[in-house]
Order: C-alpha cells, then sequence, then structure tokens
C-alpha cells in the first residue's frame, strides 16, 4: 500500500458504557493532519452487532469512497461487543488495523467472556483479528500493538507513524476518542 501524508482513514472508537446502546464514532481524517468528517453508529453493550454496525456506518457515509484504511481503538466495543476484523475488512473493502496502549491480556479476556453467550465465539474472533505486533512511533510513552487484516504489518506500522502526530496514538483515533467522550460525557476525556 502506498502511505501518502494525506491518505483518508477512519479512526473509530465507542464512548463510555452508560446505556444499552453504547455510540460508536467513526472521525475522518485526511492523514493525521485534517478533520474531513464524523460519522456515528450504535452497538450493543456486550452484544454481537459491532461488525455489522461499523461497516454499515462505514459503507453508508459519504466519506466511503474516499477512505483507505480503517483503524479501530481494539477489537471490542461497547464491553465485549467484538469486531470480526476480517470480516469487516470483506464487507468494507478497506483494510482494517486495531490499535492499542497495551498488548491485551487474553488469559484474562477469556475468563471475562465466560459470563457471556457464545463467549467461545467471542474469544475466537479476538484471537482471529491477526497476530500482534508492536511498533514505536516518534512520540514517548512506549510502543503501541496492533493487527491488521488487508495489508502488511510493515504498511500498518508506517500507516500508524505516519498518522501519530500529536501523541502516540493515531490522531483519528484520538480525535473519535475525543468527540465520542464529549458527547456522552458533556466533556471529553484524554486517553484514547
Amino acid at each position: 500500500m502506498h502511505i501518502k501524508p494525506e491518505l483518508r482513514v477512519i479512526g473509530i472508537d465507542d464512548g463510555p458504557l452508560v446505556d444499552r446502546q453504547v455510540l460508536v464514532v467513526g472521525a475522518v481524517m485526511r492523514g493525521g493532519a485534517w478533520l474531513d468528517g464524523v460519522v456515528r453508529a450504535y452497538v450493543e453493550k456486550d452484544g454481537l452487532d459491532a461488525t455489522q454496525r461499523i461497516s454499515a456506518m462505514i459503507n453508508g457515509s459519504k466519506h466511503a469512497g474516499q477512505l483507505r484504511a480503517i483503524m479501530l481503538n481494539g477489537v471490542t466495543f461497547g464491553g465485549f461487543n467484538v469486531v470480526d476484523l476480517a470480516a469487516l475488512r470483506e464487507e468494507t473493502g478497506l483494510p482494517a488495523i486495531a490499535v492499542v496502549r497495551k498488548p491485551p491480556d487474553l488469559e484474562r479476556m477469556r475468563l471475562a467472556l465466560a459470563n457471556l453467550p457464545d463467549s467461545g465465539r467471542r474469544y475466537e474472533t479476538i484471537l482471529r483479528a491477526g497476530p500482534l505486533s508492536v511498533v514505536q512511533t516518534e512520540w514517548r510513552g512506549g510502543p503501541v500493538y496492533y493487527q491488521c487484516q488487508g495489508l502488511g504489518k510493515e504498511d500498518a506500522a508506517r500507516l500508524i507513524c505516519e498518522t501519530a502526530v500529536h501523541s502516540r496514538i493515531p490522531e483519528p483515533l484520538r480525535v473519535a476518542h475525543l468527540i465520542a467522550t464529549g458527547i456522552v460525557l458533556g466533556e471529553s476525556s484524554r486517553r484514547a
């Protein structure tokens, strides 16, 4: 994938869990510099609809034709509503990257999922997201970890670094987080 500075990326994060329906915000950005638009959807808390709802949000957006990649803040939204990264890539036709600050504790996740219906299916979806890779952006605070579908790990790492302009978290994810928390809580919080 050719990574140019103004490649259009949608960063997706969810808001705080205050209701059964959890707000999901997509920040459409040109690289890490320009916010071009905002889209939203809702997923069920601990549900099974995140992949479908996020795909529909992206495909139904007027920005869909310009997007070149999707970035997610992890693969779980609305608690443990797990996004199938490969299915998201297939349904949208776009490469998908899930970025997190810390490597997930898979055993702890597996135990927490045991309290939900379809726990085995949810856990398998998390594992299918792809191998966990690590990249150090130019920002202090340590590396970020990522899984990707539809592009190689080197291209994904370059895209993460190219869009991490104000922190180690890529700007599309940072902006989506600020918008989602600001809408739900009335004021944004800093950590994406």
